[in-house]
């Protein structure tokens, strides 16, 4: 029942493969975000250039509020858009990371399934009792981990719930902006 150098090897293996694509999962993502922020960043010092001599060169007060309403509109759009953006990415962040759990956990569930056959067949008469306990354990990780799946899910849901209510205020509210 000892693993041996070429079990513990793969065992290795997977394991810095696992944490290598946790890695570029969270890369790929901050990119994304740093990329999405400074496009931002670029469109919002561009409106406030272009919005600053649009004001400037109003002729009467009453036409310099026009114009800062009619700024408004557009930057609520865009704020709308950047909002939607995050959270896309951090969705689909979020999703790949959870599948590259699955796929961990099920590996794990493997071993453990082949740990339990080993230890079966090892076990001397009258061992049985404290193999119970130990397949009484294995049982439980399972259960947690379904739970714990499920809650991510629920959890997953409610955020995308949340966001679309979210993201209607901000759009009922900039439509309020254009009358």
């Amino acid at each position: 029942m000892t693993m041996n150098v070429e079990q513990f090897a793969v065992a290795n293996k997977a394991t810095v493969d696992s944490l290598l694509a946790v890695a570029n999962v969270a890369l790929a993502s901050a990119e994304r975000i740093a990329a999405l922020n400074l496009n931002a960043a670029r469109s919002a010092i561009e409106d406030s250039a272009s919005g600053a001599q649009a004001v400037l060169a109003a002729k009467s007060p009453q036409e310099a509020a026009d114009i800062q309403v009619a700024l408004a509109q557009p930057a609520v759009e865009k704020a709308v858009a950047y909002s939607r953006s995050v959270y896309e990415i951090a969705a689909q962040s979020q999703g790949e990371l959870a599948k590259l759990m699955e796929a961990q956990f099920s590996g794990f569930q493997k071993a453990l399934t082949e740990l339990a056959k080993q230890t079966t067949q090892a076990i001397p008469v009258g061992g049985e009792g404290a193999f119970g306990g130990i397949q009484a354990a294995m049982n439980q990780v399972n259960a947690s981990f379904s739970r714990m799946n499920e809650v991510s899910k629920q959890f997953a849901e409610l955020t995308q719930a949340n966001f679309s209510a979210a993201t209607q205020a901000a759009e009922a509210m900039s439509k309020g902006l254009r009358k």
